[in-house]
């Protein structure tokens, strides 16, 4: 893997996150933050899950570095970004605003964002297409208990890992690559978003809902995760001639995971 140190700020068009999930013990805020600090973009899309209210719902958790979080990025909206929050089920609330802005951040259902190089992309957070969300909430707020305590485990590791200089790995992310009804599950959904993709004449769709970054080709559209920032810290971004690539942003360096000419994983050293 190639090094390359970066001296000043990392400047593409556009950067797409989801799943943040402030107020949720397994957010990775002090990851995020080095993300938004090291960073420049024209456009940033808030794709979904950047607050957690169910978690919220269930006692107050909220430190410091999540209020370092949201400043971040209203001071970027107040410097010139064009913040656009496409709200998802974890903060649904917002959708009853949709059309609103709010310091200078936009509050959208869904956006078709338009590349540098003329492709046309869905932006949304992806749990319309979940049929356990969309017909048995109840069921899913019960299922997801168990991944909540997996995921609160997961920052407890992760604090450890940079508390001993190690290399940040995620549990989470490890078992549920492990468990077949998950593998299924996300391959089905990334099936059904290409689906609609395809649908609506579009080139591609960029989503997040499922904690699983991914970029890859399916029935001839783009499919486009950003991935989340409670297990894996990645982000999507557009460079400046319209090429999409995902990072993975973590202790060590922010890693490529590739792009969509099939460049090389490269790691790229943190902003000094």
């Amino acid at each position: 893997m190639t090094e390359i140190t970066r001296m000043s700020p990392l400047k593409y068009r556009s950067i797409f996150i989801s799943d943040v999930h402030l107020g949720f013990k397994g957010c990775q805020a002090e990851f995020l933050l080095d993300f938004l600090a090291a960073t420049q973009c024209r456009q940033l899309y808030l794709v979904g899950d950047i607050v957690d209210l169910w978690a919220l719902r269930g006692g107050l958790y909220w430190p410091e570095a999540h209020n370092r979080v949201v400043a971040a990025i209203l001071d970027k909206a107040r410097t010139g970004t064009e913040v656009i929050y496409v709200p998802g089920n974890h903060d649904e609330v917002l959708r009853a605003h949709l059309g609103l802005d709010f310091g200078r951040v936009a509050v959208r259902d869904e956006v078709v964002h338009t590349t540098a190089d003329g492709r046309r992309f869905l932006v949304l957070h992806g749990d319309r297409f979940d049929g356990v969300i969309e017909h048995a909430r109840w069921l899913s707020r019960l299922g997801s208990h168990a991944y909540d305590r997996l995921l609160a485990l997961n920052a407890q590791l992760s604090r450890l890992q940079r508390l001993l200089g190690l290399r940040y790995w995620s549990l989470a992310g490890y078992l549920k690559r492990k468990v077949k009804n998950a593998v299924n599950y996300i391959g089905d959904f990334e099936r059904v978003v290409a689906e609609e993709a395809v649908r609506r004449a579009l080139d591609g769709m960029i989503c997040g809902h499922i904690h699983h970054a991914e970029m890859r080709d399916i029935a001839g559209v783009a499919y486009c995760n950003c991935g989340d920032w409670v297990e894996s810290c990645t982000a999507l971004v557009e460079h400046h001639d319209g090429r999409l690539e995902l990072l993975r942003w973590t202790d060590a360096c922010a890693e490529s995971l590739g792009d969509e000419e099939g460049r090389p994983a490269v790691a790229l050293a943190r902003v000094g």
